[in-house]
């Protein structure tokens, strides 16, 4: 009944906003959101959870570290969501990507090298496949397939 006095581990702490701009590296415990401009490497403390949203006007020339992710903006380096990372439109990405899970929406835009990192104490249900170099776009789904005309519907079938 009272859900909304719980704590959330997803909350935001501390927000760069549009128009600022941070040349160096980034430490941060719990929720940072990134709408301006980072110049360095973020990285969450090890060890705890750790959420890192990068905002459709975000950019990030760096390295980044957090045990989740959610980017809509553009970054420049390695990733590494050690839970998830979910990559919504307008993301676009060059680097390397290290994850748990993997969510792309269609309209982000990715040139990387992918890793899939198996969590410790989690067995794998499918073997690790190697690192996978591409350049990808995801669109909207196919259309789906017309239905036949009434000539190619059998007789027997035809109302």
């Amino acid at each position: 009944m009272f859900g909304f006095l719980r704590t959330r581990p997803d909350r935001i702490d501390t927000l760069i906003g549009p128009g600022i701009r941070v040349d160096g590296d980034l430490s941060f415990t719990g929720g940072l959101r990134i709408d301006g401009e980072v110049r360095g490497n973020v990285v969450a403390a090890p060890g705890e959870p750790s959420v890192l949203v990068i905002g459709a006007t975000g950019r990030v020339q760096g390295d980044i570290r957090a045990t989740r992710m959610v980017v809509s903006g553009v970054v420049s380096g390695s990733i590494h969501a050690s839970e998830l990372l979910e990559l919504h439109p307008g993301a676009r990405i060059s680097g390397e990507l290290r994850y748990g899970a993997l969510e792309v929406h269609p309209g982000a835009v990715l040139e990387v090298e992918l890793r899939r990192e198996v969590s410790e104490g989690v067995p794998a249900t499918v073997p690790q496949a190697p690192a996978i170099t591409s350049a990808v776009v995801a669109t909207a789904a196919p259309k789906p397939l017309e239905r036949p005309g009434r000539a190619l519907v059998p007789a027997a079938n035809a109302a």
